[in-house]
């Protein structure tokens, strides 16, 4: 059979398919799994973005600082502020776009592109404020280690940091940075979620492939590509504002970080960016496919089915 006979007899199947409603909750569990994996390459990011001057340059650099003063343990500075982040942050922008999508999918039609990324960009938003106070835990239990000993928070878990910021800050800090990283949160989910999708959907229409590991291994790679190039100067502005001991506004924040760096703060940490957000890409929709592999195994739904 032909590439193109191929594709066509793929198409028809993947819409024939019934749509299946999958747990709200898969995204977050997914995303958790992958944080696991992830988090000392996260870690390293925060760490790049926000080092001081006189602190080492570059990724190996950062990993050996990292290794020789905290040790190993050290890689996972602020693990559960992290797994505490994917389970509101990625669980609300997951399962709301998976609800959305869902109510929009029939057996014969699916969304466009553009109405994914719409989808994509509200579910964002949401997941944003949803994860914005584990955000900023998880930004300041990975930086603490590299503060001076006097100013460092010592948090002893996420719940701690949750109860301290709220009885030394205030209710408010649990939300500081909720602007930039709710406009990071839509550019990720769209550029992620939805990418993911259409580039999974030309590779199941287009080539020879069919719904499988390669298949999954492909588009998040690309996806991961894409959202962290356009995520990369929201990522640091957002990094600045969560860190930051005082409350500063975005504008002064802005003009001050372009006199002193000039336009390359913008990709300032791109590569460990990369690095760490194409494998937790990676690894967030291998196991969410794995996910629902699991579930149309144990409620009895052919292969194919509600994709």
């Amino acid at each position: 059979m032909s590439i193109s006979g191929r594709s066509e007899r793929k198409s028809r199947d993947h819409l024939d398919a019934q749509p299946l409603h999958y747990p709200f909750w898969f995204g977050g569990s997914s995303s958790s799994c992958a944080a696991a994996v992830t988090h000392p390459l996260d870690l390293v990011k925060v760490r790049l973005q926000t080092r001081s001057s006189d602190g080492p340059r570059g990724m190996l650099k950062t990993f050996v600082h990292i290794l020789r003063h905290d040790g190993f343990l050290g890689l996972y500075s602020g693990l559960s502020a992290s797994l505490l982040r994917q389970l509101t942050y990625s669980t609300t922008r997951f399962g709301v776009y998976e609800e959305l999508k869902s109510s929009t999918t029939t057996a014969t039609t699916s969304p466009s592109f553009p109405s994914l990324i719409a989808m994509a960009s509200t579910s964002g938003f949401l997941g944003g404020v949803a994860g914005n106070p584990a955000d900023v835990l998880n930004v300041r239990m990975q930086h603490d280690a590299a503060l001076p000993t006097h100013a460092r928070r010592n948090y002893k878990h996420a719940i701690d940091g949750l109860v301290r910021m709220t009885r030394e800050e205030g209710w408010r800090s649990l939300f500081r940075g909720v602007l930039p990283n709710s406009m990071r949160a839509v550019l990720m989910t769209a550029s992620q979620l939805a990418s993911y999708d259409g580039f999974k959907r030309l590779i199941l229409t287009h080539t020879p492939l069919e719904d499988n590991l390669a298949t999954h291994f492909s588009a998040s790679f690309m996806a991961g590509f894409v959202a962290t190039t356009i995520c990369s100067p929201v990522d640091v502005i957002k990094t600045r504002v969560m860190s930051a001991k005082e409350s500063e506004g975005l504008r002064a924040l802005l003009i001050k970080v372009y006199r002193v760096e000039g336009v390359g703060w913008m990709f300032r940490g791109w590569v460990p960016s990369f690095v760490r957000l194409g494998p937790h890409t990676i690894a967030t929709f291998l196991f969410l496919e794995q996910h629902k592999k699991l579930y149309r195994r144990v409620r009895g739904v052919q292969e194919g089915h509600g994709l």
